[in-house]
């Protein structure tokens, strides 16, 4: 990689006014955090069927088996690698003015980083499919009594993450679009924009004249479409790389 890359990719974002990163599964690779999909994907492993909401209301105790070995102990196993604490450090510094994860995994809030959209949910909160009340998983998911039931009235908990077929929460798609929509600078990390709607997110960005910075090991479908400066690598060294130049 050329260090004029870098060193353009700095000075965008020390010029951005409103600078909006978008991270998916690349960036906690480094974590021990697999992605979802490919050949060692979370879903080779397991089938993904227990996060259909029809599946989870007619088997709830196998689907939250699967759902806490996953979410709550894998996940929670997991410590924020060096992206993450860098972009929690540029933010402090006013250089990141907002993120859009697609990740479940907590990993952006660990660090540090205050200004975040969780586009596809939060394993910390549930919410009771009953009378529709939420409440802090860390109080109810309990290995020995699963599936979590409601405190008031006893109906099935539900993880506030998204279930296959289930709509985006309208909260974090309207913020998401406004982040995109206002952003000088955006910048891709980790993700191959193969995920609907959330995929879409990029091009409204360029469409409202953002610059485009990639950081990826391998090309993309933006890379060719929307991306000014790619920046090829492991999210960890691309970013102490930048953090050195900024």
């Amino acid at each position: 990689m050329k260090i004029d890359d870098y060193q353009l990719a700095a000075e965008w974002i020390l010029e951005s006014k409103n600078t909006v990163l978008f991270t998916g599964a690349g960036i906690s690779v480094e974590s021990g955090i697999p992605p979802f999909r490919g050949e060692d994907g979370l879903w080779s492993k397991y089938n993904p069927s227990f996060l259909l909401m029809s599946n989870f209301r007619k088997y709830p105790k196998e689907s939250w088996g699967l759902i806490y070995e996953i979410f709550y102990e894998f996940f929670n196993q997991a410590k924020p690698n060096k992206a993450h604490y860098i972009i929690a450090e540029l933010e402090k510094k006013g250089l990141i003015n907002g993120i859009i994860t697609q990740n479940i995994d907590n990993l952006h809030h660990k660090a540090g980083s205050k200004s975040i959209v969780e586009y596809h949910g939060t394993s910390r909160t549930l919410t009771c499919l009953n009378c529709t009340q939420k409440f802090n998983s860390n109080n109810l998911v309990n290995k020995e009594k699963l599936p979590p039931h409601c405190p008031s009235c006893d109906g099935l908990l539900k993880p506030d993450f998204v279930f296959f077929g289930e709509p985006i929460p309208a909260e974090a798609q309207n913020l998401s679009n406004k982040y995109a929509s206002t952003a000088e600078l955006f910048i891709l990390v980790g993700t191959t924009g193969e995920i609907m709607p959330a995929s879409l997110i990029p091009y409204l960005a360029r469409e409202k004249g953002a610059r485009i910075i990639e950081v990826n090991i391998e090309p993309t479908k933006y890379t060719q479409s929307i991306v000014d400066i790619f920046l090829k690598g492991k999210a960890t060294e691309v970013f102490m790389k930048l953090k050195k130049i900024l």
